[in-house]
C-alpha cells in the first residue's frame, strides 16, 4: 500500500496486474482512438496478430477514448492497484547480502499460470485492455456482501470465511459494521458482456452504451479465445485479496468498506498445500487493515517509502494472528498457523527501494510469530488486547522484527 495513499487503500491484488491497465479518475465525452495509436513501431501495434484479432483488437482500440492510457494511469494511482504484495512477486529487486529472499513454490505456481499461452502478442493485448483487472474492478465497484454470496471455485470456503467474517468484527475493537466480505469470481464475470460493460463503462468513462457494449465483447471474446485461460476461471484473474476503505480519504470515492477475497487467491494457496488455514489467514490480515484505517495507524509514524509499506503489512501480519490463535477469536493450534501463514512467507520480497515492499519472507513469518506469542503468553487468556494496546507492543517489537537475518 502507497503511504502516500493515506485515506486507506490496501490492495493486494493479482500478480499480473503490475502489467494491466486500471480505472479512469473520471468520466468523459466518448472521443475514438487516433488510428496512428497503432502505427507501425508503436507498442500498439496489432499488424503482428491474426486477421481475426487483428480485427478485434482494431475495434477494441477504435472504440477507446483517445486518452484511454492516460485515464489508466490515472486510475491505477488513485485506487492503488499495483502497490501490492502479489504484484510484488513479479517484480521484486533483490538486494544480496543481508536478507534471505529466494524463489518459492508460490512465485513458481504464479508464473506456470498462463505457461499454456500459445500466442503471447494477443496476451499482451489482454494485458493492455485491462482484462485480468476487470474482476477486481469489478469486485470493488460493484460486489456486495450477500447470503447468496460463495467464495472458491466450487463454493467449499463459503462456510469457513463467513463465519470467519462475523468472529473478526466481534473480536476486534472497531467500528466493522459496514465491512463488507465481497467474493470475485473470474468466470462468472466474464460469462456476462453486460457485466463487463457496465465496469468498462466506469473504468473509461464511456458513455455511450452501444460501444461499450461493443468494446465489452471484444473484450470478453478475446479471453475465451485462450482454451487455458479457462472463460476467466484460470486462477490468474482472480489472484487477489484486498481491504479498501475511504477511511480519511479527502475524495471519496463512495466505496463502502469491504475485503474482497478472490477464487484465484484462494485456489493458489491450496495448490501449495496451504489450503487449510491460509484462507482464514488471508481474511484475518485484510481486517487487520481495516483496524488500521479505523485506529489512524498508517499515518501514526514517522517512517516513510518502503520502510512505512513495510510497517503496515507487518502489523496486519501481527494483528491477523494474534487473532487467528487467541482463544476468543479462531482458536487455531498456534503450529498449524504458522505454517499456514508461510502463504505470507511465500510473498515476502526484498524490494526494499519499492514503495510497494511488504517485508521480506523471514520478516512477515516473525511478525506472524510474534502476534501468536501475544496470545499464547497473555496471563489472562481471555482478554482481547485492546487494538491501540496492541499496537503499542507491535510499535516496540519492529525495530527486532526488521534486523537482518542472513546467515554468513
Amino acid at each position: 500500500m502507497k503511504k502516500t495513499l493515506a485515506w486507506a487503500v490496501t490492495l493486494v491484488t493479482a500478480a499480473t496486474c503490475a502489467l494491466g491497465t486500471a480505472l479512469p479518475a473520471a468520466a468523459a465525452d466518448d472521443v475514438t482512438a487516433s488510428a496512428s495509436i497503432a502505427s507501425s513501431g508503436s507498442p500498439l501495434d496489432t499488424s503482428r496478430l491474426p486477421p481475426e484479432a487483428k480485427a478485434l483488437v482494431d475495434q477494441a482500440l477504435a472504440d477507446l477514448p483517445a486518452d484511454w492510457q492516460e485515464r489508466r494511469d490515472a486510475a491505477a494511482a488513485k485506487y492503488g492497484i499495483h502497490d501490492t504484495q502479489w504484484a510484488g512477486i513479479l517484480n521484486s529487486a533483490i538486494k544480496p547480502g543481508d536478507y534471505q529472499c529466494q524463489n518459492t513454490e508460490f512465485r513458481d505456481y504464479s508464473t506456470s499460470l498462463l505457461a499454456g499461452v500459445d500466442d503471447p502478442e494477443l496476451l499482451d493485448w489482454l494485458y493492455v485492455f485491462s482484462a485480468f483487472d476487470l474482476p477486481t474492478y469489478d469486485a470493488l465497484l460493484f460486489g456486495n456482501e450477500s447470503k447468496s454470496n460463495t467464495f472458491g471455485y466450487n463454493g467449499e470456503y463459503t462456510n469457513q470465511l463467513t463465519s470467519e467474517g462475523k468472529n473478526l468484527k466481534r473480536f476486534w475493537d472497531i467500528h466493522s459494521d459496514d465491512i463488507q466480505i465481497v467474493p470475485m469470481h473470474g468466470g462468472e464475470f466474464y460469462s456476462s458482456p453486460e457485466r463487463v460493460a457496465r465496469t468498462l463503462a466506469v473504468l473509461y468513462g464511456i458513455k455511450n452504451d452501444a460501444v461499450v457494449l461493443r468494446l465489452a465483447k471484444v473484450i470478453t471474446g478475446l479471453v475465451n479465445d485462450f482454451p487455458s485461460l479457462k472463460g476467466g476461471d484460470n486462477p490468474i484473474f482472480t489472484f487477489n485479496a484486498f481491504a479498501y476503505s475511504d477511511e480519511g480519504n479527502p475524495n471519496p470515492s463512495g466505496i463502502s468498506d469491504r475485503i474482497v477475497v478472490g477464487d484465484g487467491i484462494l485456489e493458489a494457496m491450496n495448490a501449495i498445500g496451504l489450503g487449510d488455514t491460509a484462507p482464514r489467514a488471508i481474511l484475518a490480515h485484510e481486517f487487520g487493515h481495516h483496524v488500521q484505517y479505523e485506529d489512524k495507524l498508517i499515518d501514526k509514524t514517522t517512517l516513510t517509502g518502503p520502510e512505512a509499506t513495510r510497517r503496515t503489512e507487518l502489523m496486519a501480519d501481527a494483528f491477523g494472528t494474534y487473532f487467528l490463535t487467541h482463544s476468543r477469536g479462531e482458536a487455531l493450534n498456534t503450529k498449524r498457523v504458522l505454517d499456514s501463514v508461510k502463504s505470507f512467507y511465500q510473498v515476502g520480497d526484498c524490494s526494499f527501494s519499492s514503495v510497494g515492499h511488504h517485508g521480506t519472507p523471514n520478516q512477515r513469518l516473525a511478525s506472524s510469530a510474534w502476534g501468536a506469542s501475544v496470545a499464547n503468553d497473555a496471563a489472562d487468556q481471555g482478554h482481547i488486547l485492546p487494538s491501540m494496546k496492541l499496537d503499542e507492543l507491535f510499535e516496540a517489537k519492529l525495530p527486532d522484527i526488521v534486523k537482518p537475518d542472513a546467515t554468513n
